[in-house]
């Protein structure tokens, strides 16, 4: 049935490419937007309004003489205004060309396209927060000797509550919090409680060292970088589904199905059946399993197909029962109207502080420049989102959102951040930037921006 994992593997390509096609239209459409809309209110003739690059796919016209274009390659867009710098404009549109507008207005014009990306956010936040956050308290599992959390005297059962001073009700929170942290030496501080007294239980306030923590690591992870192992429900061999046309079927497994041995070999727990499996590409294996309280037995040809790194792995097509999380673990908030949108906005800005902040820790060594992603990864982690669920692909959308409006507020030329620049020293010396400077910085800029878009792409192949 090698037909059918290709028809899945081709449905799953297929839903990645929509959900990063939406996302992209969505951002760049909203950025634009923002542009087209100043632009209008500053008395500014716009000429085109194009979502994506190429050939146009749709088209039409206002009264105001503006096109609107949906190109066929989705991975930007333009705003294209009447302006002397860039062709000849006719003697009554002279007065509604952007380089005739006071600097101000050109500051404003620039500005909305970052802008309307940082509104989208907090709105898309804002939905988020209305529709209930839910996670899982971090509580610690397992701890690894001499590591930072062993030496700042954390223990196994306890919940970090908060990490230097702020709240960490779920392991997402935790994760955010820690994140801040990496490539940084000095104290960091934990408050903790025993996850087994509730809310009412004794706080542990905390310290631990860092040293340069994690700077340059390639595979991060902020919890494991603790030497923190955090707790999950253990996951039984249980079957929740079985794919029609798998081995599983042929082998007559269903639904309900607690796998008891494999070759004689005790399963006690899901990841070792999936390593068992995956290890034994089309070699036939004896099967042990309980249905009904009464025990089976069946013989199971993994089918061989091949796996992301090349290599040729065995599959059954069988999914698993997910794990029940302990009721006191899981942490439900709800918002109203206001404290949503208040949370939206604070989300937003603390995101954008992140975003900052990586950079600057990139350009100093801190944070390896493997964790650069592009159009790949982007792709990759926008089908993965949009499986989970609504509210998680909505949260992608959101970072996707504040990542565009601060990186287009770096002052580096071609980006918006960029003529920015030229026009606040506008401002200061009473005249503009000469056309030479601009033009040179522009080259620097659109090579800077051609590199690192280079060096993403070249980072997301080599994660391939």
């Amino acid at each position: 049935m090698k037909w059918l994992a290709d028809w899945q593997v081709d449905m799953e390509l297929l839903q990645t490419v929509f959900y990063t096609l939406v996302a992209l239209g969505i951002l760049v459409t909203f950025h634009e937007f923002g542009h087209f809309w100043v632009a209008r209110k500053c008395g500014v003739k716009v000429i085109r309004f194009s979502v994506g690059f190429g050939t146009p796919l749709l088209k039409w016209r206002d009264r105001l003489g503006t096109e609107y274009v949906v190109a066929a390659l989705p991975l930007g867009g333009y705003v294209k205004m009447a302006d002397e710098r860039e062709g000849e404009v006719a003697e009554e549109d002279l007065s509604s060309a952007f380089n005739r507008k006071t600097v101000w207005q050109r500051i404003a014009i620039v500005s909305a396209g970052p802008a309307a990306n940082f509104l989208l956010a907090i709105l898309i936040y804002w939905l988020v927060f209305l529709l209930g956050v839910t996670g899982v308290a971090p509580v610690i599992d397992g701890i690894a000797p001499g590591s930072v959390a062993d030496r700042a005297g954390l223990k196994v059962g306890q919940e970090i509550t908060a990490v230097d001073g702020v709240a960490t009700p779920t392991t997402a929170e935790l994760r955010q919090r820690l994140v801040r942290r990496v490539g940084e030496t000095g104290p960091i501080h934990f408050e903790a409680k025993s996850s087994e007294t509730g809310d009412d239980g004794v706080r542990y306030q905390l310290e631990g060292e860092l040293d340069s923590w994690l700077a340059g690591v390639e595979e991060l992870d902020p919890v494991a970088g603790l030497g923190i192992t955090l707790y999950q429900p253990k996951l039984p061999p249980l079957i929740q589904d079985v794919m029609a046309g798998s081995a599983a079927e042929e082998a007559g497994l269903q639904g309900g199905d607690l796998l008891l041995s494999a070759d004689g070999k005790s399963m006690t727990g899901w990841q070792q059946w999936v390593d068992y499996v995956r290890s034994r590409p089309g070699q036939t294996i004896e099967l042990t399993y309980q249905r009904g309280g009464e025990r089976w037995a069946t013989a199971i040809t993994p089918r061989e197909i091949e796996a992301e790194d090349g290599q040729t792995i065995g599959q059954v097509g069988v999914s698993v029962v997910p794990p029940t999380w302990p009721e006191g673990l899981i942490r439900v908030r709800e918002y109203g109207v206001i404290d949503a949108l208040s949370q939206g906005v604070i989300q937003t800005w603390d995101t954008s502080l992140l975003i900052l902040d990586s950079i600057k820790k990139r350009i100093a060594g801190l944070i390896s420049a493997k964790h650069l992603s592009g159009p790949v990864t982007i792709a990759k982690v926008a089908g993965a989102s949009a499986q989970y669920g609504l509210s998680a692909y909505l949260g992608f959308l959101a970072l996707l959102s504040v990542s565009l409006g601060v990186l287009n507020l770096l002052p580096i030329p071609v980006l918006d951040g960029g003529h920015l620049a030229y026009y606040f020293i506008e401002v200061i010396k009473g005249r503009p930037v000469s056309e030479k400077v601009q033009m040179i910085g522009y080259r620097i800029g659109l090579y800077m921006v051609i590199a690192l878009m280079v060096f993403a792409l070249y980072n997301d192949l080599s994660r391939l």
